[in-house]
Formats: C-alpha cells, sequence, structure tokens
C-alpha cells in the first residue's frame, strides 16, 4: 500500500472523527442554549427579570406564548380545589379563557386543557404566586387592587360555578375557600 493512501485514510478517518465531535458539541450547546433563550423570551414577554422566577417558569413548560395561560391558574386551583373538576367548573374556566382572548388553537389554551385533564402539581400555584408578587411589585396601589380583585373575582366566580346542593348550601365549599385564601395572601406585601 502507499503511503499516501494511508495517509488520505488517516485524514478522512481525523475529519469524521472531530465532524462528529463537532456536531456532538453544536447539540450540546443548542441544547444548553434552549432553556436561556425561553427564559429570555419569556423575560421580554412578562418583565420579569428574575433568573430564579424565570427558570420555574420554564421548569413548568411556560414560554411567551403560553403566557397567557398564567393568569388562568387561580381558576384551575379552584376548580381542583374539591380533588375533581365539575363540568360547571370546566364550562366557567373555558369561558373565562375565551374572555381572555385566549387562541384554541395556541399554546396556552394547550396548556390549560393540559390542566384541566390532570390536575396540576402544587408548584404551579406557588409559581403564579411568585409571578405576581414579581409583577404586581412595580405596580401602584390602585393598579394591585384592581388586579388582585379581576383575578380573584373571577376564581370565585369559578368557584361558585358548581353552586351548592339544591341551592340550600353554599356556593363554595370550604376546601375552595381555603384555596381562594391562599391566592389572596399572593398579594400582601
Amino acid at each position: 500500500m502507499s503511503h499516501e493512501f494511508l495517509d488520505d485514510r488517516r485524514r478522512a478517518m481525523e475529519e469524521a472523527f472531530f465532524a462528529k465531535q463537532d456536531a456532538e458539541l453544536i447539540r450540546r450547546m443548542q441544547k444548553g442554549a434552549a432553556p436561556d433563550t425561553q427564559k429570555e423570551s419569556l423575560s421580554a414577554a412578562s418583565g420579569i427579570t428574575d433568573p430564579a422566577l424565570l427558570e420555574k417558569l420554564v421548569g413548568l413548560g411556560l414560554n411567551s406564548n403560553s403566557l397567557a395561560a398564567l393568569s388562568l391558574v387561580p381558576l384551575v386551583a379552584v376548580a381542583w380545589a374539591d380533588g375533581s373538576i365539575d363540568e360547571k367548573e370546566r364550562a366557567a374556566l373555558l369561558s373565562a379563557a375565551a374572555d381572555s382572548g385566549l387562541d384554541r388553537s395556541g399554546t396556552a389554551y394547550q396548556l390549560l386543557t393540559g390542566w384541566l385533564a390532570n390536575r396540576p402539581s402544587p408548584q404551579l400555584v406557588e409559581t403564579w404566586a411568585d409571578y405576581i408578587k414579581a409583577t404586581s411589585a412595580g405596580l401602584g396601589e390602585d393598579a394591585r387592587r384592581a388586579l388582585k380583585l379581576s383575578l380573584l373575582g373571577r376564581a370565585r366566580r369559578v368557584a361558585e360555578a358548581a353552586g351548592g346542593f339544591l341551592g340550600l348550601a353554599s356556593k363554595v365549599s370550604p376546601a375552595e375557600e381555603a384555596v381562594l385564601a391562599r391566592l389572596e395572601q399572593a398579594f400582601a406585601h
């Protein structure tokens, strides 16, 4: 065999090896950059700059396209307070989603329907509370109060949707009242 042939073969093997290494490095960089890119776009969409909160939001599967679903977390939490979602609560939640302008084919709506199908983890409400604290900190007292009344009012309407038994019992169960009280704590400064 000629020396030239062996040199060519060696170079080809080295190039293949380094091409594979480069491809793996690029894949890892893209994979590693994805969460940072998600956090940057989520920060731009929400105005949130706290890296820990952005990490939690990304960890829950939220991105700038699904951020609108976060405003419905209190409604979802109240609907699941009794351990299951009643059809009237589901209808009230979907109506609130439509009123919020959620596109039925969008990411936020898909996230919401996932939360309706499977009870989300308690971490979702904790992250929502962190989100509210971060976003309402920059608001004036009147704007913070309006946000609180709007969000908690919508959550209460979902709680009342199932109603009491034959109209005799309270429309809001003790479990739902407890969730509403926890949600209200997010607005305390």
